[in-house]
């Protein structure tokens, strides 16, 4: 199993320092998430040679690797001219991912939830021609279901991923999202036993339930957008005792799979870059302590 640390949080720092900093919270793994200099939300990656040079350098100098990029782009649609160009930013991005060496890119549908039939749609045509680059190139694909998106649940999300029956697409279980994974409810053994052998990924923070009167107060009331956080363990409502407790049941920390190897845990912690000095290594030895028994 991979622990890495997404570095959304340090991505102003520059890539050089941003991976040495990683590895001095004791990382052996980066999970990529949107860079502006690499893979901007919903835009063309830029990755130049210049910063790839540079990341390749700062990788070798600490030894730290990439286990996962992580991309965002509207290849669901449902305009349909941003669902081509989507589809163009994922064949550049899978590109960049065999030239840094990396077999794992996780996303998100990336739909509008008011027209969830049209982009489930527009989903699966982009895959009819990405599945056969995925699988020529040797990438593993991880999905998660995001709030304000065409499929927010887990169940159905991971059904989705089912239905292509490939070693090249597999699930993500995000701590923060359970909320919406079952409206409200959080039963997240329920949530990950459902995902089953096609877990390969977990993205750990937590948050409040959003379904609880008053958790949050969005101004105009009824406005069309979804909240949540990605905070410290604890500082939420999530049961990470029960999380934790049915990854060992599933013996999480031992899965590997054909296509990207080894399974990949997560800090997937946003918001608060004063306390990352602290939280960031807590949350890798809770990970450590819970799964792996360090």
């Amino acid at each position: 199993m991979k622990i890495a640390f997404d570095v959304d949080v340090i991505r102003d720092m520059g890539i050089t320092r941003m991976v040495h900093q990683v590895a001095e919270w004791g990382y052996k793994y980066i999970e990529q998430s949107p860079h502006p200099q690499i893979n901007p939300f919903y835009k063309h990656p830029k990755a130049s040679r210049e910063i790839i040079r540079e990341y390749k350098n700062a990788l070798r100098a600490t030894g730290v690797e990439i286990s996962s990029f992580i991309t965002v782009y509207r290849w669901s649609g449902p305009d349909e001219l941003r669902r081509q160009a989507a589809v163009k930013n994922w064949t550049r991005m899978v590109e960049i991912a065999v030239e840094m060496g990396v077999q794992v890119i996780n996303t998100e549908l990336s739909g509008n939830p008011n027209e969830p039939e049209v982009c489930e749609e527009m989903f699966y045509r982009s895959m009819e021609t990405l599945l056969p680059l995925f699988e020529r190139e040797g990438i593993r694909v991880e999905i998660q279901a995001h709030p304000w998106d065409f499929c927010e649940e887990n169940n159905e999300t991971a059904d989705i991923v089912k239905s292509f029956r490939s070693d090249n697409v597999k699930y993500i279980y995000s701590a923060p999202h359970t909320f919406y994974y079952d409206k409200g409810k959080g039963d997240v053994k329920s949530l990950l036993q459902y995902a089953g052998d096609d877990l390969s990924h977990m993205l750990i923070a937590d948050t409040m339930n959003h379904t609880r009167h008053c958790r949050y107060i969005v101004n105009p009331p009824g406005v069309d957008a979804a909240v949540h956080q990605h905070v410290a363990v604890g500082e939420g409502e999530v049961d990470f005792d029960t999380l934790f407790a049915t990854l060992r049941e599933m013996d999480f920390a031992n899965r590997t799979f054909k296509v990207g190897g080894e399974a990949i845990i997560a800090a997937a912690l946003f918001g608060y870059p004063e306390k990352m000095r602290h939280q960031a290594v807590e949350t890798r030895e809770r990970i450590e302590r819970e799964l792996l028994n360090r």
